[in-house]
This record gives C-alpha cells, structure tokens and sequence, in this order.
C-alpha cells in the first residue's frame, strides 16, 4: 500500500491543443524531484473547438495517473474548474491554468508550505507580462472590494495555489452552484501562504477571456460577498430625494419673492430628469444582479454536465 501523500493538480482547458501535452510534462518533471509525494493530474476539458479533447485521450492512454473530465459544452471558466476541483481525491488539490501563466515550477514550494503545515497556499501575482494599466485597474478592484467586502480577499491570486482536503471538503458543503472561488476561500478562513510571482505570457494559442469574463468575475466578487452596492443604493435614493425637496423650497420661494422676474426655465427641469433617471437605471441594475444571483442559487444547477471521464 502507497503511504505518499496524494497530491491532486486540477488543470481546466478550453482550446488548449497546443499545451496540455507540454503542461503534463512539465507537472510530471516536477513531481520527480518530490519522491515523498504522489500526485494524480486531473484535466477538464470545457467543451473545446480544436483537438484539445483528443489530445488528452492520447495523455490518458499513456499515462494512468492523467485523469480527464470531458464536459458536454463550455459552461464557462467559473464553474468547470471549480467542478474539477471538487472531484479530486488527494491529501491536497493544485490549481493550475493549461497556458503556462501559472509557473508548474512552484508546485515544491507550495508542497513544501503544506508539508509544514499550510492549508491555504496562494501563487500571489507581484508583476505580470500584461499593459500596466490593466494591473493597476485589478489591483484598485481588490482594494475596492477589500474595503465593502465582509471578508478579505487576497489581492492578485488568481486561484493558483495549493489547497488542503479540509479546504476541498469545506468547499463541498458550501456547494455554490456559481462561486466566487477567491471569496470563499476568505470565507472558510484559512490564513493562506503567499507565494510571490511573475506571471509570465501566455505560452500558445488565444486566451478565451475578454471584458465580459473579467466584468462577470468584478461583479461576482461584489455581489456575493458585501451588501453595500444595495445600501448605497438606498442612502443615494434618500440624499437625492431630500435634495430634490430642498431645491423645490428654494425655488419656490425665490419664485414667491421675485415673481415677475424669475423663469424657472425647462433646462433645469430636463438635467434634473435626466439625473434621477440615470441613478435610477444604475441602481436598479445593482439590485438585478443580486436577483440574477438568487436565481442562480435558487435554481441549484450542477457546475457542468459530463460527456465522459477518462482513467477515474
């Protein structure tokens, strides 16, 4: 009977063709400098276009420990990996993106933190090959949602790190149908280690991602864990409605003062229309997402629908 320790690498996919017979390579170098450890590595392929799919048909084939979840269509980048996750079966998963962003050269020093002790290891972003303007933008979101936020997320982790069996298991009672995966683990409470890094560029291929994933995970993050958005929403409707009251007093009585001179004219009538109305859209957006995201919880959805697994 093996006694190692069993590590699980969580690895998601989607038009990956290119790198998951070079990622597998490079996690199976890795772990062969770890003797004390074993490891399985579990690819999830979120419905590709390209020959991802029969590229780790082949992986598998050739090797026992490369397990493979083939889902039925793209169910997005928030949930497939986090269902892969969830199906892991080691002491400890590693989550680790297929475009060589996330450096498999890391996987000792998050073992070794976990071997002393760690539950949480997190592969913390110090730089990346990426505009400077768009670090800096989701460095001010994570200081944003720090600040509204009834936990505190880890500011530039991706979800690159190491996560010990308790943490996977607490993951599993929660079971959130559309998580928010850096959220909930501030939420479970785990102090991580943080592992500092350089993010280096896409290796192959196209990333899938684009302003709406990055806008759909912004709003994810606020939604599911501050209440504030709804809060402010109700202290601007209250401060713009006494507002309005104390403008209409004051013209009221400049018109009852100075009634053959003074015109109230339409211009201030059609700004403070136009105002109200842009507040009123803006808010009433905020409160959708939150019902949009009771929907969600509400209609209990697995993560994603499986065509197949392969060496399980």
């Amino acid at each position: 009977m093996n006694a190692r320790p069993l590590i699980s690498v969580v690895t998601p996919c989607f038009n990956e063709e290119g790198n998951v017979r070079e990622m597998a390579a490079a996690v199976r170098a890795e772990f062969a400098a770890l003797p004390a450890v074993d490891y399985e590595h579990l690819f999830i392929d979120n419905g590709s276009r390209d020959g991802t799919a029969a590229r780790l048909r082949e992986l598998a084939a050739e090797d026992p420990r490369i397990k493979v979840i083939l889902n039925t269509r793209n169910f997005g980048q928030v949930r497939s990996g986090y269902h892969a996750l969830l199906q892991t079966r080691g002491d400890a998963a590693i989550g680790l993106a297929c475009d060589f962003q996330d450096p498999p050269s890391l996987i000792p020093q998050f073992v070794a933190a976990w071997q002393a002790g760690a539950k949480v290891v997190l592969g913390v972003k110090e730089s990346a090959e990426e505009s400077t303007a768009f670090f800096a933008l989701r460095e001010r979101y994570y200081r944003m949602l720090a600040r509204i936020s009834d936990v505190e997320v880890v500011r530039q982790a991706t979800g690159f790190g190491l996560y010990d069996r308790a943490v996977v298991d607490a993951l599993r009672r929660i079971d959130d149908p559309y998580p928010f995966f850096r959220g909930l683990l501030a939420e479970i409470g785990y102090t991580p280690t943080l592992v500092p890094y350089h993010q280096p560029p896409r290796a192959r291929g196209l990333t899938s991602q684009n302003f709406w994933t990055f806008y759909d995970l912004a709003l994810l993050g606020v939604v599911h864990h501050s209440k504030i958005p709804l809060r402010l929403a109700a202290l601007t409707g209250f401060v713009t409605a006494m507002l309005s009251l104390l403008a209409a007093f004051g013209y009221l009585g400049y018109k009852l003062m100075y009634w053959d001179r003074f015109e109230v004219g339409v211009a201030p009538l059609v700004i403070g229309l136009f105002f109200l109305a842009s507040i009123q859209l803006c808010f009433v957006g905020i409160v959708g997402e939150y019902i949009g995201a009771i929907w969600t919880q509400v209609r209990r959805h697995p993560h994603v629908f499986e065509r197949e697994r392969i060496n399980f």
